[in-house]
């Protein structure tokens, strides 16, 4: 109920109506102080409010009658500058704080000029909530983009979730909406209430740019102080932005954090004890940087990380962000680099976060033939808009350089350049030039990587793209759109055709081997094994190959040697390493029990030697882009499935002979350039990994026989469903 005495019955201006009714959409024309000759005017509304008095002994404000506004008026000198409000709740409790609503607006007018011309690469800073201070007054600064709102408030435990409480301040023609709140600390949590201008919608929407989240079901945003992180990757961080990433070898274990391992309750890991657990796991195979999938914060555990909400905090699921600070900077203290998987190609529908986020279509077109992919249910960004671009390119950089992340591989790129996209012939729109490419993503993903690399050399960014877009891989002054890598999705998708097929069908696919030498060099590829192939019915990497049991490992080992032989950097997803049975289930660790076996060790123990021969052989990383770096011997060998190149780096080579049936060949004939003896380096028949230990007894001399071109041969034994791999040796 509230208090009688000290109440002043008047009629309500028509701005103050709306601050009674949450309307009014710059709260500091009302609250505050205001001056009119020598008297000054301050109002406060306060909810849940007995009586408010402008210091400890300071005048008494009055009620506005059958209101919670509260007015005084008197000259100007009665009450200091700083004054502070001293209230009583309606419980009897005392309070003291300082009136939000007699500061200055604290985002500097260049901040909001950058913003509109989308290049303002530290938005994370402005936009969002940030621990401030003002005039020795510490507090917390909220601000948002919501150009269509009416009236945009801060709403949280402090205030009850009233939206009434904390109106934000209009910085005009930006969208920006702003309000320092004194008195708040880290660990608050708040969302923001936004009523729309044309419907009078009222939403309750998590902050776009929060940097933590409760853990969900829970959504509220939570207050963070500025990283006071200690890093210990100063080594790391100077050799990355020298290094030469595209002649090093770069071999990639792609991970989901929730379901690698779990602790002894089946409950998530901390981002600490995975670092731990995983660098030990990840450098005794020898592989050189960890992928994640995305660890943005996400609502729905099912959506892996790809339906994210949060694209500036990494997920409260495994910890806070210090804890993921922690474990980069782990990584990195061990060599061990980290890739981020990054989603700006969708976002889900979830009323809570960005979707329609102030009543209006404002980070998604509405035209839903623009603005939502039909197949999964979710948004699509406005390319079109500055402001959402710089969204986009501030989150990139935010990883890049507040969690020191070595790269980010950028999700389902062919979804951002084709307006057709998996849509039927009515459902899109053409561009200005009639076309079917998306114009504003293209040049969205140009700057991505303009800035990106620009800002931070030595980083990778890698394109998930499935088609034949030329220049993926160019730099943009060329017309490419100036990614790292490219994802060989082709290659991977003929090459588990192939290796399904029954050995003795395997002759008439020969060419789903081949073909991908014809376009190989003209963009900078990884090759995938990753977490899309073995799930939703696709069957395990083993359980994809044919055979028994024996057949399917042999075969399973060849496929992952032809993998680290080829050219292209590497990616293998949790669980292939070791042969799991089991298709990935998001929701529960790997079969780690599995390793227990000898056949799983076994392709366990040959993924450490491929990675060592691998990052001991220049001759496999120094010309994985570049066809200096690769020659065939024999290719047209279908009869026998078997295949035979060459791997060089000047004039050390490394020679593969691959045969893809059961069926061992003794005495055959392969051209080699020199007359040394050839060394046997690796072979994935070995009985060290469950093989029938076929080989060449160490290795062979060349004999001085022409054979396929070359002045000499070799004659070798061909193990079944095996690799072998030879190097001359003097």
């Amino acid at each position: 109920m509230k208090n009688t005495t000290n109440q002043t019955a008047r009629a309500l201006s028509t701005d103050e109506q709306k601050i009674l009714a949450a309307r009014h959409h710059d709260p500091f024309t009302v609250l505050g102080r205001h001056r009119a000759g020598q008297q000054d005017t301050i109002r406060v509304f306060q909810p849940h409010c007995q009586e408010i008095r402008l210091g400890a002994e300071g005048p008494l404000m009055q009620r506005v009658a059958q209101t919670d506004l509260f007015s005084w008026t008197g000259p100007a000198d009665q009450v200091p500058a700083d004054y502070q409000l001293h209230w009583m709740d309606s419980f009897g409790l005392s309070h003291v704080s300082h009136d939000p609503y007699r500061f200055a607006p604290q985002i500097a007018e260049f901040d909001l000029h950058l913003f509109g011309e989308g290049r303002h690469w530290d938005l994370y800073r402005v936009l969002g909530s940030h621990v401030h201070e003002v005039d020795g007054i510490q507090g917390v600064r909220f601000a948002t983009w919501a150009p269509n709102a009416e009236r945009v408030s801060v709403v949280g435990d402090f205030n009850q979730w009233d939206g009434r409480c904390h109106p934000m301040r209009s910085r005009g023609g930006s969208g920006v909406w702003e309000l320092f709140i004194p008195g708040l600390q880290t660990s608050t949590l708040y969302k923001f209430e936004i009523r729309n201008r044309d419907s009078g919608q009222i939403q309750v929407k998590t902050d776009p740019y929060a940097q933590q989240f409760e853990v969900r079901p829970n959504t509220a945003a939570i207050v963070v102080s500025d990283a006071e992180y200690d890093w210990q990757d100063s080594q790391w961080q100077k050799q990355c932005r020298s290094a030469d990433w595209l002649h090093q070898p770069i071999s990639v274990y792609e991970v989901h954090l929730g379901s690698w391992q779990r602790d002894d309750n089946g409950k998530f890991l901390n981002y600490r004890e995975l670092a731990h657990r995983l660098v030990s796991y990840v450098a005794g195979l020898g592989f050189t940087h960890i992928e994640l999938l995305p660890i943005t914060e996400h609502p729905l555990d099912a959506s892996w990380g790809y339906q994210t909400t949060g694209y500036f905090a990494p997920t409260s699921r495994f910890g806070a962000p210090d804890d993921f600070r922690y474990f980069v900077d782990y990584c990195h203290q061990h060599d061990i680099g980290v890739l981020l998987d990054w989603v700006p190609a969708h976002f889900p529908k979830d009323n809570f976060a960005l979707a329609r986020f102030d009543g209006s279509a404002l980070y998604e077109h509405e035209d839903p033939r623009r603005g939502e992919h039909r197949d999964w249910g979710t948004l699509i960004y406005n390319f079109g808009r500055n402001e959402v671009v710089n969204f986009l390119l501030a989150s990139a950089l935010f990883w890049l350089k507040e969690f020191h992340i070595d790269g980010l591989r950028v999700d389902a790129v062919a979804s951002m350049l084709y307006l057709d996209y998996s849509r039927n012939a009515n459902d899109w729109v053409p561009n200005i030039y009639g076309g079917n490419e998306n114009l504003e993503a293209i040049e969205f993903l140009r700057e991505l990587n303009i800035v990106a690399h620009d800002q931070h050399p030595g980083t990778m960014i890698i394109a998930e793209e499935s088609t034949a877009w030329p220049q993926v891989t160019r730099p943009t002054w060329v017309g490419g759109l100036g990614f790292s890598i490219k994802w060989n999705m082709g290659w991977m998708h003929d090459t588990l055709s192939y290796m399904s097929q029954d050995p003795v069908h395997r002759r008439y696919h020969h060419d789903q081997l081949t073909f991908g030498l014809l376009y190989l060099f003209t963009e900078n590829f990884m090759l995938p094994f990753s977490h899309d192939e073995v799930v939703h019915g696709k069957s395990s990497m083993l359980y994809k190959m044919p055979g028994d049991e024996w057949q399917r490992f042999a075969n399973l080992r060849l496929l992952y040697t032809y993998m680290f032989l080829y050219p292209g950097k590497k990616l293998l997803f949790m669980g292939n390493e070791f042969g799991q049975g089991s298709e990935w289930n998001f929701d529960q660790p790997l079969d780690w029990y599995v390793t227990d076996y000898p056949l799983h060790q076994g392709v366990q123990h040959l993924i450490a030697d491929l990675n060592r021969v691998y990052r001991d052989t220049a001759a496999l990383y120094q010309h994985e882009f570049e066809a200096q770096g690769f020659e065939w011997i024999d290719c047209h060998d279908a009869d026998q499935s078997i295949l035979s190149f060459l791997r060089r780096d000047g004039d050390e080579i490394v020679v593969v002979i691959l045969n893809f049936t059961p069926v061992p060949r003794t005495g055959y004939r392969i051209g080699v350039p020199t007359d040394d003896f050839y060394v046997e380096i690796l072979n994935s028949d070995s009985e060290l990994y469950g093989g029938s230990n076929v080989g060449n007894a160490g290795g062979v001399p060349a004999e001085a026989i022409p054979w396929m071109n070359r002045p000499n041969s070799l004659v070798l034994n061909l193990p079944p469903l095996a690799c072998i791999v030879l190097q001359p040796r003097r």
